[in-house]
């Protein structure tokens, strides 16, 4: 398990230090987060780009709760190899960056409990069952439903309304789901 943890610690390190080509970045996103509603409950990953953190993840999933007006407690989760497989998890503190909005949050997850490693996350769209999540450098893409509303017309859909707000959807992964 350490292993395992210092793996994903390095994987989130890293991954905050790749380059991006001069001039891209995430559109803004295209409207209002209701904090209390979208940052409650699970959501499941049903798609993402691939990324070294991710390698070997399946079923993913994050856990939001409302700590106050500008704060969230962020538990994202996979299992390794199949739905059934080893749990792992990492979670830390979301601080919104745009209060009012709610769109932009950055997570400072917690790694061994000794450091901090931070990612930003903008909603970019959303729904009531889903959201399409990346960070400001149009590097990661995410696609997110409610567990019990996850389909594969509706994975059509959001990959559909990624890319047509500029992603290559071409290189979505789906990983398993339970």
């Amino acid at each position: 398990m350490t292993r395992a943890l210092t793996v994903l610690a390095l994987a989130f390190a890293l991954a905050g230090c790749a380059t991006t080509p001069p001039g891209a970045s995430a559109p803004d996103p295209a409207k209002p987060v209701d904090m209390a509603r979208f940052y409650s409950g699970v959501w499941r990953e049903v798609a993402r780009r691939p990324e070294s953190v991710t390698d070997g993840c399946v079923a993913g999933a994050t856990e939001y709760t409302v700590i106050d007006a500008t704060h969230v407690k962020v538990l994202d989760t996979c299992r390794v190899g199949t739905p059934a497989g080893a749990l792992k998890d990492i979670g830390g503190t979301g601080t919104i960056l745009d209060p009012g909005t709610n769109a932009k949050l950055h997570v400072g997850y917690r790694v061994f409990g000794v450091f901090t490693v931070g990612r930003d996350y903008w909603i970019l769209d959303h729904g009531d069952d889903w959201f399409i999540s990346t960070d400001p450098t149009f590097t990661r893409l995410y696609l997110y439903t409610r567990p019990d509303k996850d389909t594969p017309q509706l994975r059509e859909r959001l990959a559909a309304r990624a890319k047509a707000l500029g992603y290559d959807v071409s290189k979505l992964e789906y990983p398993a789901q339970p």
